[in-house]
């Protein structure tokens, strides 16, 4: 089982579920949930330092919400976000939005390969918006 202290993975008695969900030990004040399993395995499919920077930061959002700003996230308009993970690996990216309730939808998650995120996958996301937003 992996969670993150800082940026720094170990193995812990605690599950992933408890980092994003309410584990009744941290008051939630964020819901964090994802589009579909397709959407949760891609994202914790990152390699381990991008993904317990990932982790990190899920627990910063959760905590205070998601307008924390560079260089954790970051608006990419119409109402659609990025979540910037960092890691020795590479660099990964959540794309996700936020609806009423204080809920985050993580929308699409990929490993960046190019300083520009690629159109393809923006398209992805907001057509993904849309759909939790209609």
């Amino acid at each position: 089982m992996l969670i993150c202290a800082g940026t720094s993975a170990f193995v812990g008695d605690f599950s992933l579920d408890k980092v994003i969900k309410n584990d009744n030990t941290w008051p939630i004040q964020w819901v964090i949930e994802f589009y579909s399993e397709n959407v949760e395995r891609d994202t914790f499919g990152f390699p381990a330092g991008i993904l317990a920077h990932f982790i990190h930061i899920l627990e910063i959002i959760r905590d205070i919400g998601p307008n924390l700003g560079m260089p954790y996230t970051r608006p990419m308009g119409d109402g659609l976000f990025e979540i910037r993970s960092k890691g020795k690996e590479g660099i990964g990216r959540s794309l996700f939005c936020t609806i009423k309730g204080r809920k985050i939808i993580i929308l699409h998650s990929f490993i960046k390969k190019s300083a520009k995120t690629p159109k393809r996958e923006l398209k992805i996301a907001m057509k993904r918006m849309k759909e939790v937003k209609s």
